[in-house]
């Protein structure tokens, strides 16, 4: 027999008889977006010694005899939860924390579905089972009910953007100098408060881990407090609105350190908020007592901006980082691309290629990761460099951050009789 969202919630979510599970959830239903992506902290608990495996979502139950509890029913399942959302962990006592991410690919089939007439309602199913295999799986479900991405769904980061206001992918700045003003760009759902602060990994301290970056709602409640700290610049309280869409202006560019060589990372840090929505009681899930604040969670580590300061680095001696092409003091046809290309280095983590006039003007960069060792140009650099020709290097940057070194400038001439280097 299959069941529909309706017919559960009058069964009280959870039937009654041999079959139901034993494993407690909160929430138990949560109003997601029907538009897009939805993320929600859930707490299970009384796992009694089983493991959690794969979370699938569809439109339908059916009775997981003899399994416990109900599982999705062939034919309306919407989606699987992929890897890289699962941030599950142990958490409380014999529980744990599930960072439910419902990507907009599942959001759009639930919403086409209830346009043929289904359920407006979907269900999100945990599997546990028993690692030595003595005991039958359990089936876990949470009802999603179908909203807008307002007041009423959790309030959840769905994606952050951080920039300075430069095209730079990389920003190089002068020692001593200001950088340039940086923002960062927020989609969410719900409403409520971000609050948080801005912190800067400075040159030689040990880099932020993926579970540094995540925001301090994504973490389990034993675990907050726990991650790293840098120096702060400046904190900030804003009220977001349910509008989905937020900027938010970065710390005052003069507490940006410019006085060290190497590489700086800014990061966007977000403390966990009160938000009805997102709470999840972990008395009602059996594991342990409390409310979990989850506002502000996010599915995804919050992603670090970049610059760098130094003057002129010189090339290591035995790096293996040189310039292939084109050939020095090449004269290349006006108007067609240019295939700039070096032999990589080690151990750099990206290679910074630039473009400067001959008297100096930087005319263009880009910044490229490990085993990408050439740059096709713009049609348009011909016309940029003009015939007073131009000169070209590419930077090394280590994973640490620090400055491997730099090539020799190698010069170049653009001319309509040019051929090819």
């Amino acid at each position: 027999m299959r069941y529909s969202p309706a017919l559960l919630l009058l069964l009280g979510l959870v039937p009654a008889g041999p079959a139901a599970a034993q494993i407690q959830r909160d929430p138990n239903g949560v109003n997601v977006n029907a538009s897009g992506a939805t993320t929600v902290f859930i707490t299970f608990g009384n796992l009694q010694g089983k493991v959690p495996v794969e979370a699938t979502w569809c439109g339908e139950l059916v009775s997981a005899d003899p399994d416990l509890g109900f599982r999705c029913a062939p034919g309306t399942i919407f989606g699987h939860l992929p890897l890289r959302y699962d941030r599950s962990r142990s958490s409380g006592q014999d529980g744990f924390t599930d960072i439910m991410t419902i990507p907009p690919s599942v959001a759009r089939r639930a919403y086409q579905a209830a346009q043929e007439g289904v359920e407006s309602s979907f269900f999100y199913v945990r599997r546990f089972i028993d690692p030595e295999g003595l005991r039958p799986d359990e089936y876990v479900f949470v009802t999603c009910r179908m909203a807008g991405g307002g007041a009423r769904v959790p309030f959840a980061l769905l994606d952050v953007r951080l920039g300075f206001e430069t095209e730079d992918a990389v920003l190089a700045v002068p020692p001593g100098e200001t950088p340039p003003p940086l923002r960062a760009r927020i989609v969410y759902n719900g409403t409520g408060r971000l609050v948080g602060r801005w912190e800067v990994v400075l040159p030689g301290e040990e880099p932020p881990t993926t579970e540094d970056l995540l925001t301090e709602a994504t973490l389990p409640v034993e675990l907050r407090g726990t991650q790293r700290r840098y120096t702060e610049l400046e904190r900030f309280n804003v009220f977001l609105p349910p509008a989905g869409d937020f900027t938010l202006e970065g710390p005052d560019p003069a507490s940006l350190p410019t006085s060290l060589d190497g590489l700086y990372m800014v990061l966007l840090r977000v403390e966990a908020t009160d938000d009805k929505e997102a709470d999840s009681n972990l008395g009602t899930a059996g594991a342990g007592q409390g409310l979990v604040h989850a506002g502000a969670v996010a599915g995804f580590p919050m992603p670090p901006l970049r610059y760098y300061v130094g003057g002129e680095a010189t090339a290591l001696e035995g790096s293996g980082l040189r310039l292939i092409i084109p050939a020095s003091d090449a004269r290349l046809p006006n108007g067609h691309p240019v295939v700039f290309a070096w032999q990589p280095g080690e151990p750099a983590l990206l290679y910074r290629l630039e473009i400067e006039s001959a008297a100096g003007e930087e005319l263009l960069s880009a910044v490229l990761q490990t085993g990408v060792n050439s740059y096709r140009s713009p049609p348009w650099l011909a016309e940029r460099v003009g015939v007073e020709g131009f000169r070209w290097r590419v930077r090394a940057i280590g994973p640490e951050g620090e400055a491997l070194g730099a090539t020799p400038w190698r010069a170049g001439l653009f001319s309509a009789s040019g051929g090819l280097p």
